[in-house]
């Protein structure tokens, strides 16, 4: 490998690692620094906003094709649709996120 290559490598996994690592410092010290036993209390309300607004985040940039194009965009319209209907009726995360995704392929490989 090259050390360009290699060098790619040890920077996404200082990233990731940083970004795993930070939050879990700074929220121990915040505990250690309250020290009043509960840990919900301790918690900064921006933190639970959070998780909701990268899930907007990655449906949003998954709603927009790569290749914009009339195909493309018709797979995602009904990709989406699947999936929607799909959570409408079970109300579960996996399934949903299986239908749309089998529903994109089907449409690409069937009009692609």
């Amino acid at each position: 490998m090259s050390s360009a290559l290699w060098i790619a490598v040890l920077a996404s996994s200082l990233g990731t690692l940083l970004m795993r690592l930070l939050p879990l410092l700074w929220m121990q010290r915040r505990l250690a620094r309250l020290d009043d036993g509960d840990g919900l209390e301790a918690m900064p309300q921006w933190l639970s906003l959070l998780g909701p607004l990268m899930i907007a985040a990655v449906f949003g940039v998954s709603l927009i094709p790569v290749n914009p194009g009339l195909l493309s965009w018709i797979a995602t319209a009904i990709g989406m649709f699947a999936t929607l209907a799909v959570w409408y009726r079970l109300r579960s995360l996996g399934w949903p996120v299986a239908a749309g995704v089998a529903a994109y392929g089907a449409v690409v490989m069937l009009l692609g």
